[in-house]
């Protein structure tokens, strides 16, 4: 019999399920991984995120070592046809607004080293690779897991197992498909000559053959080509099919080290429900889509941080288990934009004809290559229903305060939890003791902001122009609601604290 019952089991430890388990192992959860492989895989895989990963990166304490394996693009993301003409381009340079670097590229095994290396420090996690889960049950107290060799005991399980998921196939849940398929070869390089790539990362846009070419990190180059009609994956993957396709690009074995080539069928599809009793999913098995937004390991890691956050306030009995029931309404609805943004470039890149080609070019050329003029317009990212204000649940930015005598970036100066913004006012003034009680309870942060300690002068301005003199956000920075008076502070932690499904100490 299993000597403990974790609080957590997470099946699969790539970077979902390492983030995961670093989220709540800092909060002091006793964590078990379970990773199927006996050693990491050593190839490259996802290769980009965004701004708002580095801020939750940031939140799991491991941001600047991210960044010190990470190559940030110092221009833009151009789209181009066949001749060279631009017909896209998006400006990807300097910081966004979570406070990082707009978009970041990097190498899949150097980031899971140092989110792996960072777990390893906590008491918390016990990670265990080769263990393969092969059973599951669960009952109202908890799940039993099974590996090939031994017998574990949990109150959640995350199935955090990629695409082909254990977890998923054990719940059996509906997949909604949108029936994208496209075959591409990805030939990841490192190239053995100093050169510079300018841009950075570009789509040729050719009909002849669709090629992607991006950063695969430092020092590092990926070329992506579609499969055409008539060739077969057997024959698309080979090294003399990849060696024939760089040629063009002057890449050759006298100034290139060919580190991996494979194909991969672009998918999109995502799981009806994330949530089964017990069971949970997160990233690829629970959603896959096309990678030419860059979304596929950024979708992932929101999932792990809505999770955990909501994880860490039930496993603390603060919120009761029906909290969880969030989780899969509010990503889904997320990740489905997400999806939907990914194909509408897909359609837009995956042209092989060469008269729609033609139409397509003669269309974003005279755009002036402006997303905001030759891209289908898209819905802005917001999350679904659940823990939110129907006026809210789009992501907040992220600025320098000074706050308890430390100056920095938001999100460092307050720390992982719920943060309540306001326009001067102090807390003890909006609130009475037992709201603050409750705040305290959720481990929320109230920043009362002055043209002093707000010192980018961003958030002031930004209340002010919206009628509001208080925000909550979320510990996934995302607005759960806003205040226009002060006397609607009040209310608004109340619909927290019903939101939450709190339970009062003396209902134990």
């Amino acid at each position: 019999m299993p000597s403990r019952t974790h609080d957590v089991a997470i099946v699969g430890f790539g970077p979902v399920g390492q983030l995961l388990a670093l989220l709540l192992g800092r909060q002091g959860h006793d964590v078990l991984v379970l990773e199927r492989w006996p050693e990491p895989y050593d190839k490259p895989r996802a290769v980009h995120f965004d701004d708002e990963i580095g801020r939750i990166f940031q939140a799991a304490g491991v941001v600047d070592d991210v960044m010190a394996i990470t190559d940030p693009v110092p221009d833009h993301y151009e789209w181009r046809n066949a001749g060279g003409e631009p017909l896209l381009r998006i400006d990807w340079s300097g910081t966004g607004p979570s406070g990082w670097p707009t978009a970041n590229f990097f190498s899949q095994p150097d980031l899971e080293r140092v989110l792996s290396k960072r777990v390893e420090t906590l008491s918390t996690v016990d990670v265990q690779r080769g263990q393969e889960v092969v059973d599951l049950s669960q009952d109202e107290n908890g799940v039993r897991l099974v590996t090939s060799s031994e017998e574990f005991h949990a109150r959640w399980v995350i199935g955090a197992d990629g695409a082909n998921s254990f977890v998923r196939g054990h719940i059996g849940v509906p997949s909604t498909d949108l029936g994208f398929f496209f075959d591409w070869l990805i030939v990841d390089t490192v190239p053995l000559d100093e050169r510079e790539w300018s841009p950075m990362n570009w789509q040729l846009c050719d009909p002849v053959r669709p090629t992607t070419i991006v950063s695969g990190g430092p020092a590092r180059r990926r070329w992506e080509f579609i499969r055409l009609p008539g060739e077969t994956i057997e024959e698309l993957n080979t090294p003399e099919t990849a060696w024939r396709l760089l040629e063009p690009w002057g890449r050759h074995p006298g100034n290139t080290a060919l580190e991996r080539h494979t194909v991969y069928t672009f998918q999109a599809r995502w799981a009806d429900e994330w949530r089964a009793g017990r069971l949970l999913l997160a990233g690829d098995a629970a959603h896959q889509m096309p990678p030419f937004a860059g979304q596929g390991m950024c979708s992932g890691l929101r999932d792990a941080i809505n999770l955990a956050w909501k994880l860490d306030l039930v496993l603390r009995g603060v919120a009761e288990p029906g909290l969880l029931d969030t989780y899969t309404s509010e990503r889904r609805a997320h990740v489905r934009h997400a999806i939907s943004m990914s194909i509408a470039l897909g359609e837009v890149i995956c042209v092989l004809d060469e008269d729609k080609a033609a139409e397509r070019d003669r269309r974003m050329i005279a755009g002036g290559a402006d997303p905001a003029r030759v891209l289908p317009p898209m819905p802005p990212p917001l999350l679904g229903d659940g823990v939110r204000l129907p006026t809210a649940g789009h992501l907040t930015p992220q600025h320098r305060v000074h706050y308890g005598g430390t100056s920095g970036l938001l999100d460092d100066v307050t720390g992982f939890g719920f943060t309540i913004l306001t326009d001067g006012l102090a807390p003890d003034d909006l609130l009475d003791e037992s709201r603050l009680a409750f705040l305290t309870e959720i481990g929320a942060t109230v920043v009362p902001l002055t043209e002093e300690n707000d010192l980018d002068g961003a958030y002031l301005p930004h209340l002010r122009e919206h009628g509001h003199v208080a925000a909550v956000i979320r510990p996934d920075f995302y607005l759960y609601g806003a205040a226009t008076v002060p006397g609607e502070v009040s209310g608004l932690v109340d619909q927290l604290r019903a939101h939450l499904r709190v339970r009062r100490r003396e209902d134990g």
